[in-house]
């Protein structure tokens, strides 16, 4: 079991778990779920958003999936990831910290997700 721990400056820091593997449990979705105010408009990875800023304290190493397609393009235009950055992500497989959270799937790690940083 995942715990994820939303932080926004505005809020108190709050803690859930969250059941990993289900392949359709994304951040967004389990914001939503208890309450948590990210923003977000489309839900389906194409505005920005939702962009998140995340923190994997899992000690085996970050499991945070690979980036969709629309999400590269989303963080390259919000400039929040290079080209070379993607190459190397895909080469080297380690996430970025920048995630749109309508797109980023909860993996088995402890996470902290950074919100409302428009």
């Amino acid at each position: 079991m995942a715990t994820i721990t939303f932080s926004n400056p505005e809020y108190k820091d709050k803690t859930v778990y969250a059941v990993a593997g289900s392949h359709t449990e994304t951040i967004l979705k389990l914001a939503k779920q208890n309450k948590i105010p990210i923003a977000f408009n489309c839900e389906d990875g194409n505005c920005g958003t939702c962009l998140i800023k995340v923190t994997h304290l899992t000690k085996n190493g970050p499991k945070g999936g690979p980036l969709t397609d629309k999400e590269q393009s989303v963080l390259k235009e919000l400039g929040k990831l290079s080209g070379d950055e993607a190459e190397q992500m895909a080469v080297d497989d380690i996430p970025t910290r920048w995630r749109l959270a309508c797109q980023m799937i909860v993996r088995d790690e402890d996470l902290v997700v950074e919100y409302g940083l428009t």
